[in-house]
């Protein structure tokens, strides 16, 4: 199993909602009032930067959760098994985690989570059925989507063609 160049990551990799809910809900459900405290991702320091295709990390005052795309319709999460201060060795690149690489962050720091959706794509293209995770907070969200193949960020409202499935 491919591990991202990161030790102990073992991810385990599930498509659709149902599946995602079935196996995280009610943990993703208890993060709900408890703040965000980082947001990490992996940095390209060759090219200056971020790396998508490594899992970005939301730490919720200790309770850490993993979240990767992989290929057309791959989700995994995982939950606290990533430290970020080891170092990431994929070969070709200089990599490394940051919590300071993306300031659209910056806002939701120390806020206390409201809810966690599941937004599954029902466009009618080859994403169909795919699933991001967005992290609601009072005063905007988080969303980590599937970018076909790797991880995307974004902190608008969900596309329209996003199908919502909040877990609390």
């Amino acid at each position: 199993m491919f591990d991202f160049g990161i030790r102990d990551y073992r991810p385990r990799w599930m498509s659709g909602p149902r599946a995602v809910g079935a196996a995280h809900g009610a943990r993703l459900r208890a993060l709900a009032g408890r703040a965000l405290t980082r947001l990490w991702v992996v940095w390209d320091l060759r090219d200056d930067e971020w790396f998508p295709d490594c899992p970005v990390l939301l730490d919720f005052e200790g309770e850490q959760v993993e979240i990767n795309h992989w290929k057309l319709d791959e989700l995994s999460l995982t939950w606290n098994s990533i430290d970020p201060r080891r170092p990431v060795e994929w070969p070709d690149f200089g990599l490394r985690w940051r919590d300071d690489a993306v300031p659209e962050a910056a806002p939701l720091l120390a806020r206390p989570l409201r809810n966690v959706e599941l937004l599954e794509w029902t466009g009618h293209d080859a994403a169909r059925g795919t699933v991001d995770i967005s992290f609601v907070f009072p005063e905007g969200r988080i969303t980590i989507y599937n970018a076909l193949d790797e991880n995307g960020l974004s902190f608008a409202a969900p596309h329209p063609l996003s199908r919502p499935h909040p877990l609390g």
